[in-house]
Order: C-alpha cells, then sequence, then structure tokens
C-alpha cells in the first residue's frame, strides 16, 4: 500500500512531467504496487473494484503515461498483454515455470555474471527489466521427477 510520502514522490514525477494527478492513475499505480505483477486486464478488474466507471482503455492510457514518467515499467512474461510492475521494486529478473505459470524474482544481482559476459563477449548492455527466463520451477521438476520414478518401478 502506497504511504503519503510514496504518494507525493510519485505526484511530484508526473507533475515535473506536465501531468495532473488524478484519481484514476492514482488508483492504477496503486493496483500496480498491490498486485505486484499484473496485466492491464488484471490491473483493471483490481482497479474496478474500487472504482466501476474506469474502463480497461482508461487503464492502458494511464499505464503508457506511468511509464513514460518512469514510475512502472514492463515485461513479457508471457503471450499476450504485458505484465507490468513498479519502478520502487528492486531490479529484478523473471522466472516464468512453463508448467504451473508461477513467475518468481531473482534480483540482477543474481545474473550479474551473465550480463558482465554479454557486455564484455558481445559490448551488449541488457535492459533487464524486460528480462524473463522461461523455465520449470523446481516443485514442477520435483513433482515430474517422482512421477518418472514411479513409471520405472
Amino acid at each position: 500500500m502506497q504511504t503519503h510520502e510514496d504518494r507525493g514522490d510519485w505526484a511530484e514525477q508526473l507533475r515535473g512531467k506536465g501531468y495532473r494527478i488524478t484519481p484514476q492513475r492514482q488508483l492504477v499505480l496503486q493496483a500496480v504496487d498491490e498486485l505486484g505483477h499484473a496485466t492491464p486486464e488484471e490491473i483493471h478488474a483490481h482497479v474496478q473494484a474500487q472504482a466501476a466507471g474506469v474502463n480497461v482503455s482508461t487503464v492502458y492510457r494511464t499505464l503508457e503515461v506511468l511509464e513514460g514518467v518512469g514510475l512502472v515499467t514492463h515485461a513479457h512474461i508471457a503471450h499476450g498483454s504485458p505484465t507490468y510492475h513498479s519502478v520502487r521494486e528492486e531490479q529484478h529478473v523473471h522466472l516464468v515455470c512453463r508448467t504451473c505459470d508461477s513467475i518468481d524474482s531473482v534480483p540482477a544481482s543474481e545474473v550479474a555474471d551473465l550480463l558482465g559476459h554479454l557486455e564484455r563477449a558481445q559490448g551488449f548492455t541488457p535492459d533487464i527489466s524486460h528480462l524473463t527466463i522461461h523455465g520449470r520451477c523446481v516443485d514442477c521438476r520435483e513433482s515430474t521427477a517422482g512421477h518418472e520414478r514411479s513409471e520405472e518401478a
């Protein structure tokens, strides 16, 4: 939940870029903070619980503004809509399980060696805010391993 101090900070950023502070912007930013990682449709559903009159196009436009100002960012975690999250979170990489669709975040420091290698070897500076790695989570790997062992018996 945003504190008054947080509100002042984001409000200042919006005003500094020439945008007004609106209830819709406040609701969308609050939804992003509360949901963690969410698609515009999930954010819309969250906002509608508090303000039924806010339509999905307003949520999309608001997310564009908030991203342009630097308050939120998005990643392409799955096919379809991007997933938004607050930039107040520590920079992180998304780990998405292809089996159960769980999303985990790991600090950028955990992939620092890879990022450094890409920069040294390729002269490439990755934008990790969009970095998503797909695979299988430990729970799905363990449940599959147990299933495979029982079939071998």
